[in-house]
């Protein structure tokens, strides 16, 4: 069987075509994903700012918290440790744990300036005369004084792990741009396997 010129041509305008619109929803396919990738850690650099800000400020660092981390654990290419920032982990709420040691190293104070006080009532009770009221002052304190209480730094130390890939603009237009230069370099393995099966029949 002999194909004419025309066939052939035909045959080969055909997969041309194919290559021009699966290139072309490959492109557009790569153009989406850079954008949502760039978006997503956009978003989350400005979210994770947020939290910074609201740590500074003495803010609502939870809510600020759960909002980052629900985003970078549902959107891909959010690492918190992009964006010029080298700290491991990552989120460090640094003013917050400052305020809670200062909180406690207070209260502690203000617990054993009471409880001086009463030592001092309590021994002037015992001791009228004045007489060995410091030993007793002391033994009060002792027994009654309270110690600073150790806070975690490593409960207000954070890091989230993003996902390889998530369900948004970034993802799926990633797996259309995959899918289409799949369906191009198919195309051209049948094109040139066609080509060369019509050349041997003519």
């Amino acid at each position: 069987m002999k194909l004419s010129s025309s066939t052939v041509k035909k045959l080969t305008l055909l997969f041309s075509w194919r290559y021009g619109i699966f290139l072309v929803v490959f492109m557009i396919g790569v153009t989406a994903s850079v954008y949502g990738l760039r978006q997503n850690n956009l978003t989350m650099i400005s979210l994770r700012e947020q939290v910074y800000s609201a740590d500074k400020s003495g803010g609502d660092v939870s809510a600020a918290l759960n909002d980052l981390r629900t985003y970078v654990y549902g959107h891909m290419n959010t690492n918190l440790s992009s964006g010029g920032n080298a700290i491991k982990p990552p989120i460090q709420l640094k003013y917050t744990y400052e305020r809670l040691v200062v909180t406690e190293r207070v209260r502690v104070e203000k617990v054993n300036a009471q409880v001086y006080a009463d030592a001092q009532a309590y021994c002037e009770q015992q001791n009228p005369a004045g007489r060995s009221r410091v030993p007793c002052v002391e033994d009060y304190v002792s027994r009654n004084s309270v110690k600073e209480k150790l806070i975690p730094e490593a409960l207000y130390k954070f890091d989230f792990i993003s996902p390889a890939w998530s369900s948004d603009l970034a993802g799926w237009s990633l797996i259309v741009s995959s899918l289409s230069a799949l369906a191009f370099l198919s195309t051209l393995i049948f094109d040139r396997w066609v080509r060369v099966n019509l050349s041997n029949i003519n």
